[in-house]
């Protein structure tokens, strides 16, 4: 008889200093007022990092938790959490990936696993079902991602083994590496490092175990409707046919909030004018797909496959993507596609985050055309915007530490600028250390709230609002005005807590036009028998939010890291549809009040005792909790 239907049950807690494990069963209690996902690991996090530590401290923990439907073949849930004390931005660290991960550890039995302590020698951890194995792993040391995959699945004996490995970024403790799941990243906030620092070179997992729903004949009736839902859907066409970058064109001659050479420009104005009459862009795919892409890649459970697999003379790829056409490309100046992807590729097998190294080594090139840096500085190599050589080079450089150069960028572009000085500050672009994704936000202001107050730092994911500013309207909303400052702060509240609701269920997030909040419970219910409606989980979504709120605050994080970069605020963008728009000071001070005021939390940005008190969070509202 299942315990808990539509849980696996278990939470595994590791010890890799003791090479011991344990588990824990998962109580009702905790389930329904957490669900999964990125509930699980946010507050399995606030409560075993009760005060301030370092992040390579060997108690601060790397968390792994699939979504709540992960698992259930329902389409597009496949998502899995990866969270952590982040060692970029010393707050909450959360990156979500789609990889067989976490279907996997579903399967093995678990809803959670928890991994602490430090290891002097290089390992591997294997997850068998019941049997949790710590494996030597010098001999991986030093490999590729794509390398040290394949030896696992070779030393097993299993090719259908899944896994979460770190690259020689993730080794060399980059502050900007990450974990790669077979070719699908938990890219942002480091914490390929936090792997690193363990010396834990990869976790493999191997299921067995049926996962029950409540109903399963409701959830059979459900399928087959939700899976046609997905592909007469407008948005199943453009995800199949163009990938991620659908809409890149759009937002460079429309929009004019593409970021180009570190966000001095706000569209892609040298590419552009190279072209003919009719011909596109070589960033955009209605360029590059029918000449490079061989086939498409999903994630597990996802009916429109949005991953590119590109193909060129020396290199095949996953990618690029939106967000790493953005960054290694946009930001650097650099248009040439197969340049771009090969970049993308040497990110994947060395393990960086594709969008920090590139927003980081564009910063070093607006730093050498300045002449903040010099050759010398550099290795002797000419860090010029639109040379892509360079920036194969240099993201080499970034994964090894090698170098001057190296040694400069590996840890992101809040450390290179404090390091470097001269002033180049005033045009590092990031928000609590994290580089800031791919969308001018001083064309987007509502989203430059959101980047302001993420508590990971500067992410399109946790409110996932860029639509809405961008279109003006999406679910509920409407008539947005993405250039004006007024109204924000409940509209960012409510993304932040629906995102927060997505990352819980393992919902991947460009289903959002299809899975509006009202689905949800439906499938839910059918999964777990809870009989939720939407209020009840829109409100796990802000209990999960604050939370990660009070986490940041017990790291030290006050109302004056919810910023922007100076540039945002002091250079309006130059040219293009958004000619003219930044943030001024003045601006986000009243957004951040507003924000602060939908949020139900003190001027200061502290979450107030009432407002922790009504999400049945008493015990943070006696730790944290501001008084009115």
């Amino acid at each position: 008889m299942v315990k808990l239907p539509g849980y696996a049950g278990k939470i595994l807690y590791i010890d890799i200093s003791k090479k011991k494990h344990k588990v824990v069963d998962v109580k009702e209690s905790f389930a329904r007022k957490y669900l999964g996902g990125i509930g699980f690991a946010t507050r399995i996090l606030y409560d075993l990092l009760k005060e301030k530590v370092d992040a390579f401290d060997a108690r601060n923990p790397i968390i792994i938790s699939p979504g709540l439907l992960t698992g259930f073949g329902v389409p597009t849930f496949s998502k899995v959490v990866f969270a952590s004390k982040s060692p970029l931005t010393g707050g909450f660290s959360r990156s979500v990936a789609g990889g067989r991960i976490g279907p996997a550890l579903k399967y093995a039995g678990y809803d959670t696993v928890v991994i602490q302590g430090r290891c002097r020698k290089p390992i591997y951890i294997f997850i068998d079902d019941d049997r949790v194995e710590f494996r030597k792993a010098e001999d991986l040391w030093g490999l590729s991602t794509r390398e040290t995959e394949e030896r696992l699945k070779e030393e097993i004996g299993d090719k259908t083994v899944a896994t979460a490995v770190i690259g020689p970024a993730g080794e060399n403790l980059s502050l900007i590496s990450c974990i790669d799941c077979e070719e699908r990243q938990a890219g942002r906030t480091g914490l390929g490092a936090i792997m690193g620092a363990k010396k834990i070179k990869a976790i493999a997992v191997r299921g067995s175990k049926d996962l029950i729903p409540y109903d399963p004949d409701k959830l059979l009736e459900m399928l087959p409707k939700i899976y046609k839902e997905c592909v007469t859907h407008p948005a199943y066409e453009w995800d199949v046919n163009w990938g991620t970058a659908e809409f890149i064109d759009w937002m460079n001659r429309e929009r004019g909030t593409f970021p180009v050479k570190n966000f001095q420009e706000g569209f892609f104005k040298d590419a552009y004018a190279k072209l003919k009459e009719g011909e596109k862009m070589p960033l955009d795919p209605y360029y590059w797909v029918p000449k490079y892409s061989v086939r498409n890649r999903a994630c597990p459970s996802c009916v429109k496959p949005c991953g590119k697999v590109f193909k060129s003379r020396d290199l095949i790829v996953e990618g690029p993507e939106y967000e790493t056409l953005y960054s290694l490309g946009g930001a650097c100046g650099v248009d040439d596609i197969e340049t771009v992807a090969k970049a993308h590729l040497l990110c994947d097998l060395y393990g960086l985050d594709g969008i920090s190294a590139g927003v980081t080594i564009g910063w070093a090139m607006e730093c050498y055309e300045k002449g903040l840096l010099t050759k010398e500085d550099t290795d002797g190599i000419e860090l010029k915007f639109g040379n892509g050589e360079a920036m194969l080079k240099a993201i080499e450089a970034i994964a090894y530490r090698k170098g001057k150069l190296g040694k400069l960028l590996a840890d992101g572009v809040r450390k290179a600028a404090r390091k470097l000085g001269k002033g180049s500050s005033r045009f590092a672009i990031h928000v609590k250390g994290l580089e800031l994704p791919a969308y001018d936000v001083r064309g987007i202001k509502g989203m430059a709230l959101a980047v302001a107050v993420s508590t990971r730092g500067a992410c399109h994911l946790t409110a996932c609002i860029y639509g809405t500013e961008l279109v003006g309207k999406w679910w509920k909303f409407e008539n947005i005005d993405r250039l004006s400052a007024e109204n924000k702060g409940y509209e960012v509240k409510v993304h932040e807590d629906l995102m927060a609701l997505y990352d819980a269920l393992g919902l991947c997030k460009f289903s959002r036009h299809i899975f509006f909040a009202e689905k949800l419970p439906e499938i839910v219910n059918a999964i777990t028998g809870f009989n939720v409606d939407t209020a009840y989980l829109m409100t796990v979504g802000e209990r999960i939010y604050n939370i990660q709120r009070a986490f940041n605050i017990k790291q030290g994080f006050t109302r004056k890291d919810d910023t922007l970069p100076y540039r945002i605020m002091h250079d309006p963008i130059p040219e293009g549809p958004s000619k003219g728009s930044y943030v001024k000071p003045s601006e986000l001070r009243k957004m951040l009040d507003e924000y602060y005021m939908a949020r139900g939390w003190s001027k200061e940005g502290v979450p107030t005792k009432v407002k922790l008190v009504t999400l049945d969070l008493e015990d943070i509202a006696e730790e944290i909790g501001a008084g009115i």
